[in-house]
């Protein structure tokens, strides 16, 4: 470790746009931990009572009550309370912009500071604790001028910081990205990433992080990769009796095929032919594949005492895995782009912003301000919300809902709610698997905040109302509700919604075109099956009771039934007014049509209604004009959501069902 260079260091603060993402004061008790927590961008830490063991990428260390750490964006943070511990932590985002020196900029990329690591104890930690109670009261203030006083506080903070680091001779750790990038392939080599998704939870470029990894492992990261799956493909195979599509699902293959392809190119043999070799002796079976040089980078966790700032090492204590932990989990609040002295922020972090360094701080930030606004390209769009100004081609869009809307309109969300990516028209449809395995899994509403944060979208869109503040807090967002009451707006309606968002109109009134012309076709051959005079009705067998749907408004195809088919619905239909009534199975018989489409038949609780004598009184179940067409239990409903690929096949299936009740 060599000495912190201070001014390059301020050099670099002074150019760099920052943005405090969160200020966070948290306490532990005894025995209490944070374990393996990923810092999503840059940070700060400083505890100021108790002591603590904590662990930065595998260097640990104690610190008792005054002590600070830093770490980078991706950087694996593990803390564990030997005494009830107070602790602050500040979350902070530096950008740089410096187009016109570009030596400095290519040092910066290999020898980034904001992904140094160092702690130590501060002989003045008073002056430090007085710039964190005050940035903690004005973070929470919810003025726009409490929010500048922020970045004014922290950029004092950050002073007093380089002071007490270069009096004490500080010495930094520069990260080992190719450690790094080897913890992060053993944590997620169960999902599909690719190497671009490394470099990006690494905060580095892809060309970097591969010459990195080269030169440390004489291996290319996505080799080792393929090496990690093997040694885990061969674990399972030998020691469980899971089919080979489920070793495959668990160790990051799409199929069995996709896992027998590449097991074969690896191990020289198929996986059945080596679990019927060695599906009895792995207790003394040697991993085929050598790891030794990543388990030398892995296993380095020294425990380090603090003795005025000389490191210490220190055997014979291992983290207490069996204590009750504590995952702190809390929404990252972005800050509001402000401008302060030298330094600013942008809402933007995809643009390279073309800003001419200048000798005087105010002139600097004036100019960076003015290049920023006419090189950020925008445009106004109007949603329920009002006006929102919006990138006008955003590149990296999250999204709580319309998944199929997107990739139809050939954009391919960073990420989307869990339910989005196990959608019926993915299979259906012919979507390819690589396209859907580089969607992140955002959980459920409102989608994980976090993860959010770290995928840094320019774009947010948002389906549920009460989860917009949240996700505003973190970029861009646009209100696009789903259903509006109990009701849903139609399809195509929606389609077009989502279009002038990315100003891709063209592109979904062509499909419109289309997909109606499709509708003609549709319409001819289901032509005579309903009678002029006739009425359709749509029944929903829900797991809490029956459903009548709308003739507007409603879900589970009734667009596709009664807007695009056009099948006459009853008046009760008709004068509903939402998109569907529930309704008690007494009054069944004055909502039915003469033909009815039947949605959940075979569900639980459908055989009890089915069997019943009011029920098999309908007129249209004795005429036999019952039409079976999708069931909530399946995985693989098409009927459930109503983008463009599932209207494509809600219209083959319906079609088929009419014909086939002719037959």
């Amino acid at each position: 470790m060599e000495r912190l260079k201070l001014n390059d260091h301020i050099l670099i603060w002074n150019h760099a746009f920052i943005q405090v993402i969160d200020v966070r004061h948290s306490a532990m008790e005894h025995g209490e931990a944070l374990r393996a927590y990923r810092l999503p961008v840059s940070a700060f830490l400083y505890t100021i009572r108790g002591s603590a063991e904590v662990w930065l990428d595998g260097n640990a260390y104690v610190a008792k009550q005054s002590f600070v750490f830093h770490g980078g964006k991706g950087m694996n943070l593990t803390i564990l309370a030997i005494d009830e511990l107070e602790y602050y932590m500040i979350l902070y985002k530096p950008t740089l912009t410096l187009p016109n020196r570009e030596e400095f900029v290519n040092s910066i990329g290999k020898d980034n500071p904001f992904q140094y690591q160092y702690a130590f104890a501060p002989s003045y930690p008073l002056a430090l604790f007085d710039k964190l109670t005050r940035l903690e009261k004005e973070w929470n203030q919810t003025t726009a001028l409490g929010k500048l006083h922020v970045k004014s506080i922290f950029y004092q903070f950050v002073y007093e910081l380089l002071r007490q680091l270069n009096h004490q001779d500080v010495k930094p750790i520069r990260r080992d990205l190719a450690s790094l990038a080897a913890h992060y392939i053993h944590e997620h080599y169960a999902e599909m990433i690719t190497l671009e998704s490394i470099a990006q939870a690494l905060d580095c470029s892809e060309g970097h992080l591969s010459r990195q990894f080269r030169n440390t492992m004489q291996n290319s990261p996505i080799h080792y990769l393929s090496q990690v799956r093997m040694n885990q493909a061969i674990q399972l195979l030998m020691r469980t009796e899971a089919t080979l599509q489920e070793v495959a699902e668990q160790v990051g293959f799409p199929d069995a095929h996709s896992l027998s392809r590449s097991f074969k190119k690896y191990i020289g043999i198929s996986p059945a032919r080596f679990r019927k070799k060695h599906a009895h002796d792995w207790r003394d079976q040697e991993l085929p594949l050598s790891m030794d040089r990543i388990a030398v980078l892995l296993n380095n966790n020294h425990l380090y005492n603090d003795n005025e700032n000389h490191f210490q090492y220190k055997t014979g204590r291992e983290l207490l895995m069996q204590r009750r932990t504590k995952i702190a989990i809390m929404a990252l609040v972005m800050c509001v782009s402000l401008l302060v002295s030298a330094c600013g922020s942008t809402a933007n972090t995809n643009v390279n912003l073309e800003v001419q360094a200048n000798k005087s701080a105010g002139t600097n930030a004036e100019q960076t301000n003015q290049q920023a606004a006419a090189t950020v390209k925008t445009r106004i769009v109007s949603t329920q919300k009002g006006d929102i100004e919006i990138p006008a081609e955003p590149k990296r869009v999250a999204s709580d809902q319309y998944l199929g809307y997107l990739v139809k309109l050939g954009i391919v969300p960073i990420g989307v709610r869990s339910y989005m990516l196990n959608e019926a028209w993915i299979s259906k449809s012919g979507i390819s698997n690589d396209l859907i395995a580089g969607i992140e899994d955002l959980g459920d509403f409102p989608m994980n905040l976090e993860k959010l944060t770290y995928l840094e979208p320019d774009l947010i869109i948002g389906s549920i109302e009460e989860n917009i503040e949240l996700y505003e807090k973190i970029g861009t967002t646009v209100f696009l509700p789903y259903w509006e009451g109990e009701s849903t707006a139609g399809p195509l309606d929606k389609f077009r919604r989502i279009s002038e968002l990315f100003g891709k109109e063209q592109a979904a009134e062509q499909w419109i075109a289309e997909y109606e012309q499709k509708v003609d076709e549709a319409k001819n051959k289901i032509s005579g099956i309903i009678k002029e005079g006739e009425t359709v009705s749509i029944v929903q067998i829900g797991w809490d009771g029956l459903y009548v749907l709308a003739a507007e408004g409603g879900n589970y195809g009734s667009s596709t039934i009664y807007q695009m088919l056009q099948l006459p619905p009853t008046e009760h239909a008709l004068n509903m007014k939402n998109g569907f009534e529930k309704i008690s199975l007494e009054v069944l018989p004055e909502y039915m049509g003469d033909h009815v489409f039947l949605y959940g038949a075979e569900d639980e609780g459908a055989e009890k209604i089915l069997d019943s004598n009011v029920w098999k009184g309908v007129p249209a179940v004795k005429k036999g004009q019952v039409y079976n067409y999708g069931s909530s239990g399946e995985k693989e409903d098409e009927f459930v959501m109503e983008d463009p690929y599932s209207l494509e096949l809600q219209l083959d299936k319906i079609v088929k069902v009419l014909l086939d009740g002719e037959k």
